[in-house]
């Protein structure tokens, strides 16, 4: 039975798809970083689009800002279980439907992205513009993740036992202990 996404290695991919340049502009070296990973994962995962699970799963992976958020916590494991689990078959329930939470228009000048890890994209932007941080990091990222009940990477979040608001109300205090931080 042929699979009904071809699956593409990134080398296959050309240049341009890997370094879209013009989507992460407004982003800290960093975070273009995880976004690239993100968009790898998901051409060797075979799915259609990069959704909150592949931004989260590289957020954790090469961010060490996101992970000084989930600090010495013991289900930070469980979390990268589940979403290696998803990497490899967990998340196949997903691989036919858009990841959109339908209460936002689509952000579509972000191409290559789940609708609603776009609006995602578009708030981490906003978040970092309204603190005056320079460009969005990583941080900015997994704020705008977590606050989307209908994002998949919530999901896995409360699937590995960890509070979405929890998180959430941790990341607003760090940012509040350091406003005007400029980028790194």
């Amino acid at each position: 039975m042929q699979p009904r996404i071809p699956r593409q290695s990134a080398e296959e991919l050309p240049e341009q798809d890997i370094h879209r340049a013009d989507g992460d502009a407004g982003l800290s070296a960093e975070l273009a970083a995880v976004v690239t990973g993100a968009r790898r994962r998901a051409v060797r995962d075979g799915d259609r689009q990069i959704d909150t699970a592949h931004l989260l799963h590289s957020l954790l992976e090469s961010d060490a800002e996101v992970g000084a958020v989930f600090g010495e916590d013991p289900r930070i494991a469980r979390l990268l279980g589940y979403l290696v689990q998803r990497s490899i078959g967990y998340g196949l329930r997903w691989q036919s439907a858009v990841e959109d939470s339908g209460g936002v228009p689509a952000v579509p000048e972000t191409a290559g992205f789940s609708p609603l890890a776009a609006r995602c994209m578009a708030h981490a932007r906003e978040r970092a513009a309204r603190r005056g941080r320079g460009p969005a990091r990583g941080t900015d990222l997994l704020a705008a993740i977590v606050v989307d009940p209908q994002a998949r990477a919530v999901e896995v979040l409360l699937r590995a036992g960890i509070d979405p608001c929890e998180l959430s109300d941790r990341l607003e205090t760090r940012a509040a202990a350091r406003p005007g931080e400029s980028s790194r």
